[in-house]
C-alpha cells in the first residue's frame, strides 16, 4: 500500500477563513497539496478528477478573499467541488469520496453548512446564487454571493436566464467563469467561439507577465517602458472591443477578463475589486482542465469521469463491453442502413457513444452542448422535416428536457428517438445521477413507446426497430456498465412483447432489463425450495399489450414485479392497475412491486444500493415467500 505523501498545509485549515492567513508561497504550496490528495483519492474511488484538479487554485484564492460565515459560493457544475470540500471541513472524511454513507461528489446540502446549494446538473448557479442574494437583501443579511460556472455550463440556457436577470437589476452578484473549453467532450457551438475569441488575449497575458518582469528589472527605462505598454495594451483591447463587444457587459455586467486561472495573486486581486464594485461583476478566468496530473492535462475528456485507476499509470482502456459500447456499434450499423437517421447528443459525444458515429456519418451528427432541451426541441423539428433523429441522453439529463418531450415531441405525436443511457441505479455519483425517474416520466406522457433491453442483442434489436418500426416517442433506457453473464445467452426474439426467459407454475417474476439477473438468481434459489417460479422478461414497459400478459399470467396466482426505477410510479404499479382493470387476472390479489423507494437514493456500489433498497435477489425470494 502506498503511503500518503505528508500535506502540512493542508492539515492545518480547520476552518475555511483559515486560508486568508497563508502567504502566496503557502497558498502555492496548499495547491500543490489538494491536487496531490484528489489524485490519490480519486484513483481509488473513482470520480470527476480533471475538472476538480483544474478549480485548485480558484478555490484557495476564493477562500482567501471571501469569509464563508457570511459569503456564500455556488458551484456550477458540481463536480468541480473536491477541493473546496477539502478546505471546508471534511478532509478526515475525504477516503470516502462517493462511497456508501461517506461524502458525495457533488454539494450537497445536508452535507455541510458551506454547501449552501445543491448541484449536480448544469447551468443553475447563477439563478440559484441571484435567489440567495436576493434573500439576503430581503432579510438584511450581509455577505456576497458568488456563483462559480464552468465545464461547459454556460452552454446551458438557464445560465442566461439567470444572468439577464441579474444585470437587468443590476444586482450585486459576482459570477465567476471557469472558462477550460470543455464539458466533458470539447464545448462547441457559437458561445465557445465567442469565449475563444475572449480568450485569444492569454497567451498575450502570459508572455506580458514575462516581458513585465524582465522590464522592471532594468533600470531607470525599465519601468515608463513597462507604464508605455500597459498603456498600448489598454487602448488596443478597447479599440478591438468596439467591433467585437464584450457579450456580458451588453447584459449589465463588469466584465474582467480572461485571467490566467492558476496565478492565485492574481485571482485574489480580482476578487478583491469584485467585492468593491456596486454592480455585477463577471471575472472570466482561463484555466487549464486536469491541472498539475500530466495524464489528465493530455487527455481532459478520458479523465472528466473516471473509475478507480493506478495512479502511476493512469487509466488504462478497457476492452470489456458494455452497454454504451453496443450503443455505439449498433448506431454506426443503423445509421449506414438509414441514411434518414440523425444522431444528437449535450455535449457528452464520447460518454454517449457517439465518437463513431460522428466519425462515420459527421454531416448527420449534432452535439448541442448542455442543452437538453434544445436537444430534444430541435429533434422534434427535424422529425418534422423526415428524419428520425437519434437523441443519446444520460437518463438523468433527460429530466432536464422532460417540458420538450412531452410538449414538441408527445403531444404533436413526431418519431423521435430517444436513447437513455446510465438507466437504473448508476451507484456512486448520488442522488442527483441515479437514473431512476425516467420510467415514471415516460409513464406519465402519451404517445409513448419504452423499452428496456435485458442484453447487448436486445439492445441492438431494439434500437433498429425504433428507428425502422416504431412512431412518436421511442425511449430505450439501458444500463451503465456491461451484460450479466447469464443474461448473455438469452438469445434474442422477434418483436417487442413480453417474453419467457425461464419457465415456472403458480408464480412468475416480471424483471425490467437487466434486472433478469436478479429475477433468475431468485428463481434458482426458489427452485431449491421446491417452488417453480416463472421469470418473465417485461422488454416493452409501455404501451401494455394486454393480450399477451393474458396468455403469460392465465395459470398464475402470484405476481413479483422488478424493475430499476421508483416503485411507487413505475412499471408495476402501472401494470397491476391495467390488469386490476381487465377484471380476469387472478394475480392481482398477491401482486408485489419491488423498485426504488420513495426517496433520494444516494451514493453507493451498486450492489450495496440493491440490497438496501430490497431489489436484489434476496428481496425476490422474500417476497414470493410472504405469501
Amino acid at each position: 500500500m502506498t503511503t500518503m505523501k505528508p500535506t502540512p498545509i493542508l492539515d492545518s485549515i480547520k476552518r475555511p477563513q483559515d486560508v486568508a492567513q497563508l502567504s502566496y508561497d503557502e497558498c502555492k504550496a496548499l495547491a500543490d497539496e489538494l491536487r496531490y490528495v484528489i489524485v490519490d483519492r480519486v484513483s481509488k474511488n473513482g470520480g470527476h478528477l480533471a475538472s476538480s484538479l483544474g478549480v485548485v487554485d480558484l478555490t484557495v484564492a476564493l477562500l482567501a478573499e471571501f469569509d464563508l460565515s457570511t459569503d456564500q459560493i455556488v458551484w456550477d457544475v458540481g463536480h468541480q467541488a473536491y477541493a473546496y470540500k477539502l478546505l471546508t471541513g471534511r478532509k478526515d472524511r475525504f477516503d470516502t469520496l462517493r462511497q456508501y454513507g461517506g461524502i458525495t461528489g457533488f454539494p450537497k446540502r445536508s452535507e455541510s453548512e458551506y454547501d449552501v446549494f445543491g448541484v449536480g446538473h448544469s447551468s443553475t448557479s447563477v439563478s440559484a446564487a441571484l435567489g440567495l442574494l436576493r434573500a439576503k437583501k430581503l432579510k438584511g443579511d450581509n455577505g456576497h454571493v458568488i456563483a462559480v460556472i464552468g465545464d461547459g455550463a454556460m452552454t446551458g440556457g438557464m445560465a442566461f436566464e439567470g444572468l439577464n436577470d441579474t444585470g437587468h437589476f443590476s444586482e450585486n452578484l459576482t459570477v465567476i467563469l471557469n472558462d477550460n473549453q470543455m464539458s466533458i467532450d470539447k464545448n462547441v457551438g457559437g458561445l465557445s467561439r465567442a469565449f475563444s475569441n475572449l480568450r485569444s488575449s492569454t497567451g498575450y497575458i502570459r508572455a506580458k507577465s514575462r516581458v513585465e518582469r524582465v522590464l522592471l528589472k532594468i533600470p531607470l527605462i525599465g519601468r515608463p517602458i513597462a507604464r508605455f505598454l500597459r498603456m498600448l495594451k489598454t487602448w488596443f483591447r478597447l479599440l478591438i472591443r468596439r467591433n467585437t463587444p464584450v457579450i456580458f457587459e451588453d447584459l449589465g455586467f463588469h466584465y474582467f477578463g480572461p485571467f490566467d486561472g492558476h496565478n492565485i495573486a492574481l485571482l485574489k486581486k480580482k476578487l478583491e475589486i469584485a467585492k468593491e464594485i456596486n454592480g455585477p461583476v463577471l471575472i472570466h478566468i482561463v484555466t487549464q482542465k486536469g491541472k498539475g496530473y500530466a495524464p489528465a492535462e493530455e487527455n481532459p475528456s478520458v479523465y472528466h469521469g473516471v473509475s478507480p485507476f493506478d495512479m502511476e499509470k493512469g487509466v488504462q482502456p478497457s476492452a470489456k463491453p458494455t452497454f454504451t459500447g453496443c450503443f455505439s456499434d449498433s448506431m454506426v450499423r443503423i445509421g449506414k442502413k438509414y441514411e434518414n437517421v440523425v444522431a444528437i447528443c449535450a455535449a457528452m459525444m464520447t460518454s454517449t457513444g457517439l465518437k463513431n458515429f460522428r466519425q462515420n456519418m459527421k454531416l448527420r451528427f449534432f452535439d448541442v452542448g448542455i442543452a437538453e432541451e434544445h436537444a430534444v426541441t430541435m429533434a422534434a423539428g427535424m422529425a418534422v422535416n423526415g428524419f428520425v433523429p437519434v437523441v443519446a441522453l444520460y437518463s438523468t439529463f433527460a429530466q432536464r428536457a422532460y417540458d420538450q418531450l412531452l410538449h414538441d415531441v408527445c403531444l404533436q405525436d413526431l418519431h423521435v428517438v430517444l436513447a437513455l443511457d446510465r438507466a437504473g441505479i448508476v451507484g456512486a455519483d448520488g442522488m442527483t445521477h441515479q437514473g431512476i425517474y425516467d420510467i415514471s416520466m415516460m409513464l406519465s406522457m402519451p404517445n409513448v413507446t419504452l423499452l428496456s433491453p435485458c442484453n447487448f442483442a436486445e439492445l441492438d434489436r431494439m434500437l433498429e426497430y425504433a428507428v425502422s418500426e416504431g412512431k412518436g416517442l421511442i425511449a430505450v433506457r439501458y444500463p451503465r456498465g456491461g451484460q450479466p453473464d447469464r443474461l448473455a445467452e438469452i438469445p434474442v426474439s422477434d418483436g417487442i412483447a413480453p417474453r419467457v426467459i425461464r419457465d415456472g407454475r403458480k408464480v412468475a417474476i416480471l424483471s425490467l432489463g437487466i434486472m433478469c439477473d436478479q429475477a433468475l438468481e431468485a428463481a434458482d434459489i426458489l427452485s431449491e425450495k421446491g417452488i417453480s417460479a416463472k421469470v418473465i422478461d417485461v422488454r416493452c414497459v409501455k404501451p401494455v399489450d394486454i393480450d399477451s400478459w393474458r396468455a403469460l399470467l392465465s395459470d398464475i396466482d402470484q405476481v413479483v414485479t422488478i424493475e430499476d426505477g421508483i416503485a411507487h410510479a413505475g412499471f408495476g404499479t402501472y401494470l397491476l392497475s391495467i390488469l386490476d382493470e381487465a377484471g380476469d387476472f387472478p394475480c392481482v390479489h398477491d401482486f408485489t412491486v419491488l423498485g426504488v423507494g420513495d426517496h433520494p437514493l444516494v451514493a453507493g456500489n451498486r450492489g450495496v444500493l440493491l440490497g438496501i433498497e430490497g431489489m436484489d435477489a434476496k428481496a425476490i425470494v422474500a417476497a414470493v415467500e410472504k405469501s
